[in-house]
């Protein structure tokens, strides 16, 4: 029996479970957002929940202790790949760093880029400053991992979604809807205006 133990263990054994969360937090603050499976994903929620909470101390303890739950890396690794496309670099999360915070050696690699504890202080944790819990969610998609069909969500910080569903604004049919709302409007204001003039007349 399982008393008096917090957490799933998602068929892993605790060292794999921990890098795995070190793993998908890390990718969740390099990017804004990650698809996973619906399992890992509750699972890591509330581990990078916590880590963010931490992060708004701005404290030294706070960078040590992020630092001792969180693999530092350097981040932005991806616009030395390339496989990775153009675009999809441009119109990443994150907006790109400056020239003056990633450099190359001479053969191309990375040799200097920011610092993952560093990004997730600076950049990360001031989005939530006025936030008291809440900073991520997780949304559904309609499709399923090939291999064994498990259920994929998307992990994203709440506050730079995008599409109408998730951030609130107006689809094409609302816009619609009130475009043909405010025709009969203007229609109705129109026809009683002509009204209001013929009939003195009268």
């Amino acid at each position: 029996m399982r008393h008096r133990v917090a957490g799933k263990q998602l068929c892993l054994q605790s060292d794999h479970r921990r890098a795995m969360l070190r793993n998908l937090a890390a990718g969740l603050f390099e990017h804004g957002e990650i698809v996973t499976t619906l399992p890992k994903a509750k699972a890591v929620q509330p581990y990078v929940e916590r880590l963010i909470t931490i992060a708004r101390h701005r404290t030294l303890a706070s960078r040590r202790l992020i630092t001792s739950r969180l693999t530092d890396r350097a981040v932005f690794a991806w616009v030395a790949d390339p496989k990775v496309k153009e675009e999809h670099k441009s119109s990443d999360f994150w907006a790109l760093p400056a020239a003056s915070e990633v450099e190359f050696n001479r053969y191309g690699e990375l040799r200097k880029a920011p610092r993952l504890v560093h990004h997730l202080i600076t950049r990360v944790a001031p989005l939530f400053v006025d936030r008291p819990g809440g900073y991520t969610r997780i949304i559904k998609l309609d499709r399923r991992r090939l291999g064994d069909a498990a259920d994929l969500v998307v992990l994203q910080l709440v506050g730079r979604e995008g599409g109408s569903q998730v951030s609130g604004g107006s689809s094409g049919r609302r816009k619609g809807a009130d475009r043909r709302t405010a025709f009969a409007a203007k229609l109705r204001k129109s026809a009683a205006a002509g009204d209001a003039v013929t009939t003195p007349a009268e």
